[in-house]
């Protein structure tokens, strides 16, 4: 089970249509995350996997350059619906709901088996998808159990129906269905292209020129996302609410060359802070924008889509709670639509020191991450797992071996400086040269780590597995959270 429990047990993914009470004066919102696809992975980056519809919509809008996630998904997905840094670790729902709106959540929830009471549909009005982290996207099992749910029930109904496609239809079906009248706020987080390697025959047939069959597999479950894209933005269209549509398209992290994922030139993947594994291709469409066609060259961290959504540009006709915690994140609004200066001139990465966890083995995905900031053009790292660079299969590149991922894992890089603006592949260290550098970003590292909550990673409880052996499915089992 993965470490992206290790500073949260939160999550909250695939579908959320938000409906305001207000009048339809604002815009709206269609919010995309994606599933684990590397920097290389999308063509506005140069690859060679064909996303015509995402292509379009980044080039007539605002292409996020220096625009950074967390390394694992449910990380991303807490800050996205937080604003806050997972050592911090409010949903962005909660804030939206009080002022009354409907909201559905379909796919993926998160990492499940622990106790916890978030299992959905808290805060939604419906929910259709699943619990755990990952599953066969054809028969819906995890671990040979099944996991798909309408609201609370187990639904049974749609085995060997690939479920992208499911959620498309649902999606198209909701917004068939909405009221004009309110603006609607859909967040649409694909289940691809999450391990397991599967896609429709029809899509792998357009990658025979990809030798490689696992990354011919991953480049055909891209394309099967690039093409739902284009169904659900055809929705919009004809339901006559594209011309007021805000478009927000985000990687949750870094791609994972062992599942194929990759994120060439830059180093690292899923799971580490090089810049492969936070450094995220995004992009932000809208005819609302002042500017369009550009590459925004600021500092932007995925917290910052909570206040930027629900601040003063009241964007979802939502509020935000000024007697909670402080929200990690600022309102970029107009550095997206107006290319203003950022707000933000730092970005704490993470901070995933090493530290003895009962009961918990140190695997693949438990491995810790270390800390990482970045401050402007130089990022610090401390005490974290080596990693190189992959380049893609159909560019020359070998697709690695587990083995070759573990051993990096276990040779820790005890600290590094980079200027990541003239070296954003972070080949040269320079701490050396830069040791006032370096003591300066340790001391925003430690100040840091004094406001960090303690991390509730557990082990897995084998209650999850009895009630799943019971029901043949994976089902909620407790009511209360003992993630400390």
């Amino acid at each position: 089970m993965n470490l992206e429990l290790a500073t949260t047990t939160f999550v909250l993914v695939n579908f959320c249509v938000v409906i305001a009470t207000e009048t339809a004066t604002k815009p709206h919102i269609l919010l995309i995350l994606v599933d684990d696809p590397g920097w290389s992975d999308v063509g506005f980056h140069g690859s060679k996997i064909r996303t015509p519809n995402v292509d379009k919509l980044a080039s007539d809008g605002v292409i996020l350059d220096k625009y950074y996630v967390q390394p694992y998904c449910t990380t991303t997905r807490g800050s996205l619906m937080t604003g806050r840094y997972p050592i911090h670790t409010a949903n962005m729902v909660r804030y939206i709901s009080q002022e009354s709106v409907a909201c559905s959540l379909l796919s993926k929830w998160g990492p499940y088996r622990r106790p916890t009471p978030d299992t959905p549909p808290r805060g939604f009005d419906s929910f259709f998808g699943f619990l755990n982290y990952g599953r066969d996207h054809f028969n819906h099992t995890h671990n040979g159990f099944l996991d798909f749910f309408r609201g609370e029930e187990v639904t049974r109904e749609y085995h060997g129906q690939y479920a992208t496609h499911l959620y498309v239809k649902e999606a198209s079906r909701i917004i068939a269905e909405h009221n004009s009248s309110t603006p609607p706020f859909l967040y649409m987080a694909f289940e691809n292209v999450h391990d397991p390697i599967q896609a429709p025959d029809e899509y792998l047939r357009k990658y025979k020129i990809i030798k490689h069959k696992e990354r011919r597999g991953y480049a055909a479950m891209m394309d099967v996302v690039d093409e739902a894209i284009g169904n659900i933005t055809e929705a919009f269209e004809g339901k006559g609410l594209w011309n007021d549509t805000l478009v927000i398209f985000s990687s949750d992290n870094g791609g994972d060359p062992v599942n194929r994922g990759y994120n060439y030139p830059l180093r690292g993947y899923k799971r580490t802070l090089w810049e492969g594994g936070v450094r995220a291709p995004a992009f932000v469409y809208g005819k609302m924008l002042k500017q369009k066609g550009v590459i925004v060259k600021e500092l932007i961290h995925v917290t910052d889509w909570y206040p930027t959504l629900l601040s003063s540009t009241n964007l979802l006709g939502g509020t935000m709670d000024s007697n909670d915690i402080p929200v990690d994140g600022f309102d970029v609004w107009d550095t997206i639509a107006k290319g203003v200066p950022s707000p933000r001139t730092e970005i704490l990465l993470n901070i995933d020191f090493p530290e003895k966890r009962p009961g918990l083995l140190l695997t693949y995905d438990t491995w810790y991450t270390g800390a990482a900031i970045r401050v402007g053009d130089m990022k610090l790292l401390m005490h974290v797992p080596n990693a190189t660079w992959y380049q893609t299969p159909e560019d020359g590149g070998i697709a690695p071996p587990m083995e070759d991922i573990w051993d990096q894992k276990t040779n820790i890089v005890e600290l590094a400086l980079f200027n990541i603006s003239a070296d954003p592949t972070e080949r040269h260290d320079v701490s050396r040269r830069h040791p006032d550098i370096v003591r300066q970003l340790k001391a925003r590292i430690h100040e840091y780590q004094k406001t960090a909550v303690p991390p509730g990673i557990v082990p897995d409880d084998i209650m999850a597995l009895v009630f799943a052996m019971k029901n043949k499915a994976w089902v909620p089992w407790r009511n209360t959270c003992n993630a400390r």
